[in-house]
């Protein structure tokens, strides 16, 4: 039989046609370095910043220094499995969590995977860790107020939806309890939470997801969750992936949402852990240079897009735990400069049994009155610079200096004001309620309350008006003022005699 050279160049012809479909190339390199949650790679020429890489027993990694003889990776997860010599494969696609409505109500580590025993998370959508912030002609300006629930926030520190408001004070002053009140308010609002726990006890967590449980708030929140145990490249990554969660709900369902990040004092911890173990140079208090930009491009992220995009809107609450109230620590000057104003919480008001425990002298919003209805600009006006001259003047009391009438009278008001201003945890009150109250405190209303009688006048006056005149708080909550405020006084007063 004879074959022709025209038959014997079709066959290798076809062959050569198949041999790229059948053929997989992939870049391998191999692990030289292994050390706590990092490893150096040699012969990843052309691999990315950021991208994700995977060793040979399935960990996942991403690539953080790039290096000219070797590439610096960080390992997402148990790196005590992971030796010399192990084969690493490039991904080609830059490190992305799953996003989408299947998360909400769920708890999560930062890479997506579910840790509540509730099933696998159905979804097929991604989003990228890092994201370029939106631009100025992208946003507009923060007009829309993110009710919090707690009268000393949301008339003296307003929060709008938009905003980044640091919650910052020593260890237990009540920092988380703040953010839990805050969720909880968000019910029935259409805001989707998500509350990202770095570097705290799963008990911890556990207690968190039982309380927002208890108080009806799992159904819009999503926790992620890296706790103390887990490898420092999994407390780094936790905010960002918090914050992709969250960015789809703004970006492509339009959603206003609130992301609470717990805390990034721990964050910027593994940080300087991971980078320093990577070779690279400590600065200030053995923090690497760019720690300003590891939170500045988190935050970033936190805006009210314009109407062109959507509307959808990122408020950021960032945590910072400071040491003995050291606010002028490297961390903490680092957030305060990046957020739109900072909430203090002071151990000794705390103590005293002020909850929630908010120094007004030190806390401020850059955005101000902008993220307040006109009912609570109209009362708390004056509150702020009231309780800030009490302070001053119950410092110069307590010398024993014998006070002139005025004084006196500005002291017995501001001790009622700070009554007035105590809230009990996960008791978020309606904004209408708050306008009555504190309308009550500064006309003055409970001047001559006993000061252990204002919180249970407050409580009255307040199921007074639910039964017997339900139209006020009607009007405050529709047309978001005071219609009538010599009628309300007029209320107070009728209630007062009765009292």
């Amino acid at each position: 039989m004879k074959i022709s050279t025209g038959d014997i160049a079709s066959v290798i012809k076809k062959e050569i046609e198949n041999y790229a479909a059948d053929l997989n190339v992939s870049e391998v390199g191999s692990v030289i370095e292994v050390g706590d949650g990092i490893a150096r790679i040699y012969g990843l020429r052309n691999v990315m910043a950021n991208e994700m890489i995977e060793f040979e027993d399935g960990t996942l990694g991403i690539a953080f220094n790039l290096e000219e003889e070797s590439v610096g990776a960080i390992i997402l997860g148990d790196y005590l499995h992971i030796r010399e010599g192990f084969r690493v494969k490039r991904l080609k696609r830059v490190l992305e969590v799953p996003v989408g409505p299947a998360l909400i109500g769920r708890i999560v580590d930062p890479l997506g995977r579910p840790l509540d025993n509730k099933g696998e998370i159905k979804t097929s959508r991604t989003r990228p860790l890092e994201f370029k912030a939106p631009g100025i002609a992208k946003r507009q300006p923060v007009r829309v107020p993110l009710q919090t629930g707690i009268k000393a926030i949301d008339a003296m520190t307003p929060i709008g939806r938009g905003q980044r408001e640091l919650i910052i004070g020593d260890r237990g002053t009540g920092k988380t309890a703040i953010a839990l009140d805050a969720i909880i308010n968000q019910k029935g609002t259409g805001v989707i939470c998500v509350y990202v726990a770095i570097g705290q006890k799963a008990s911890t967590v556990a207690q968190v997801m039982n309380t927002l449980e208890k108080h009806g708030a799992m159904a819009h929140t999503i926790i992620v969750m890296a706790t103390a145990s887990d490898p420092a490249p999994l407390l780094y990554i936790a905010p960002y992936a918090g914050t992709a969660m969250a960015e789809y709900f703004m970006y492509d369902e339009n959603k206003d949402t609130l992301c609470v990040y717990d805390d990034l004092t721990k964050q910027a911890n593994a940080y300087r852990q991971l980078s320093l173990l990577l070779r690279r140079p400590p600065g200030r208090e053995a923090f690497p240079g760019d720690v300003f930009y590891l939170h500045s491009r988190l935050l970033e992220r936190a805006a009210k897009l314009s109407d062109a995009m959507g509307g959808g809107s990122l408020t950021s609450l960032p945590i910072i735990e400071t040491q003995e109230g050291e606010v002028s620590a490297y961390i903490p000057t680092n957030v305060i400069s990046i957020t739109d104003g900072q909430i203090y919480l002071v151990p000794d008001l705390f103590f005293a049994g002020v909850r929630h425990a908010v120094d007004v002298g030190i806390s401020v919003s850059r955005v101000g009155g902008n993220a307040q209805i006109k009912a609570m600009k109209a009362v708390a006006g004056s509150l702020r610079l009231d309780l800030a001259a009490y302070r001053e003047l119950e410092a110069f009391a307590q010398l024993g200096t014998e006070l002139d009438k005025a004084t006196q009278q500005q002291l017995d008001r501001g001790r009622r004001m700070v009554e007035l201003l105590k809230q009990k945890q996960y008791q978020p009150m309606p904004e209408e309620e708050q306008v009555v109250s504190i309308f009550a405190g500064v006309n003055g209303s409970l001047d001559d309350v006993p000061i252990d009688r204002v919180r249970d006048f407050e409580k009255r006056l307040l199921e007074f008006l639910k039964s017997t005149q339900p139209e006020v708080l009607k009007d405050i909550k529709s047309l978001r003022k005071i219609a009538d405020p010599d009628k309300l006084k007029e209320i107070i007063t009728k209630f007062k005699g009765t009292f």
